[in-house]
């Protein structure tokens, strides 16, 4: 079996623990990792699937995870999110998601990422493309800030930089034709891959909410780096994304509003 095949397993089979138990979870279920940042027994629970079905043909193989174990890289290390849009899962709101990528020797050379309720699965390898059910993506052609759409993220993690954040939406809405927020990025990068979305950007992310969609918007021909507009967004967790016309524009109002407060 394939690493490719190995991760849609294990993505499939965390997918079937989110849907089986959606709109079902009570309050007494979810706890709170931290304020305003959830998890639940499904959370775990599809966690647990992924790493089990990795382990069971690769038991060598590392774990970087949202909430389990983080080893340390070095060989072959899989970056997990099990269920990335936690609080929309909790409220019953259909936009959520499975994210697993493989990093070998710090390189992240695989990227998976499926969204169980569109029946949508995101594929993405290094050196070979991007895939969405099957079928090569890529980035979308919009040229002009007037025509672009582009994803964002409300900085839960990072509410001390709420006023810089509203800063950056506030320059980028009046040059863009419209801003969304999902509330799952591992989706938002998904959009932007296959040309729903012409760009996005947002603060304090974790590296299991980045690894799979940074290598899926590369492989589909876009541009993705941290604030610096450096190759490090997968561990700053400050992200700036976006087709090859799209992406300046954004990196440059970024930069302008968190220079000296954010720089990587």
């Amino acid at each position: 079996m394939s690493m490719r095949n190995l991760a849609i397993d294990a993505a499939q089979a965390a997918g079937r623990v989110l849907m089986e138990n959606y709109g079902r979870l009570q309050q007494s279920q979810i706890d709170n990792k931290k304020p305003f940042d959830f998890v639940t027994f499904v959370d775990q629970t599809a966690e647990a699937e992924i790493i089990r079905v990795i382990s069971s043909r690769f038991p060598d193989h590392k774990f970087y995870a949202e909430e389990g174990a983080k080893q340390e890289s070095g060989g072959h290390r899989w970056i997990i999110d099990p269920l990335d849009g936690t609080t929309n899962y909790i409220h019953s709101v259909p936009v959520f998601a499975v994210s697993i990528a493989l990093e070998i020797d710090g390189d992240i050379v695989l990227g998976v990422i499926l969204d169980p309720n569109r029946n949508e699965l995101f594929i993405a390898e290094k050196g070979m493309g991007s895939l969405l059910n099957g079928k090569p993506i890529h980035v979308s052609e919009v040229a002009g800030p007037a025509r672009a759409l582009l994803g964002t993220g409300f900085p839960f993690r990072a509410k001390q930089h709420l006023d810089l954040y509203q800063q950056s939406f506030n320059r980028l809405f009046v040059q863009m034709s419209g801003i969304r927020r999902l509330g799952a990025v591992a989706l938002d990068f998904c959009n932007v891959a296959c040309g729903r979305f012409d760009g996005f950007w947002e603060i304090g992310l974790a590296p299991w909410d980045v690894a799979a969609g940074y290598l899926l918007i590369r492989e589909a021909g876009g541009m993705i780096s941290d604030f610096a507009g450096g190759d490090r967004p997968v561990w700053t967790g400050n992200v700036v994304a976006g087709n090859p016309h799209i992406f300046p524009p954004i990196l440059q109002v970024v930069q302008e509003v968190f220079a000296g407060r954010i720089d990587e």
